[in-house]
């Protein structure tokens, strides 16, 4: 039983460091000052998807992350 928590901990702590990774800042930072942050109506919908997905994935696997923890340090 240790093991398969153990397993689950480790897929979801790698599917969590890869979702944060991937999504993108919600600032412009340096950006804003060239004017460079500014996207089409196409562009914008395509990325919004993206960001849903991959916040959704950050969300299940900090879940999953954080019962798995719990019942590791239980067990």
């Amino acid at each position: 039983m240790t093991i398969f928590f153990s397993i689950i901990f480790l897929i979801s702590s790698i599917s969590l460091i890869i979702s944060v990774i991937l999504q993108e800042s919600k600032s412009e930072g340096l950006g804003a000052i060239g004017g460079g942050g500014s996207q089409g109506l196409w562009g914008k919908s395509k990325i919004r998807s993206f960001e849903a997905i991959l916040s959704r994935i950050t969300t299940i696997s900090a879940i999953v992350f954080m019962i798995s923890a719990l019942i590791l340090a239980a067990i």
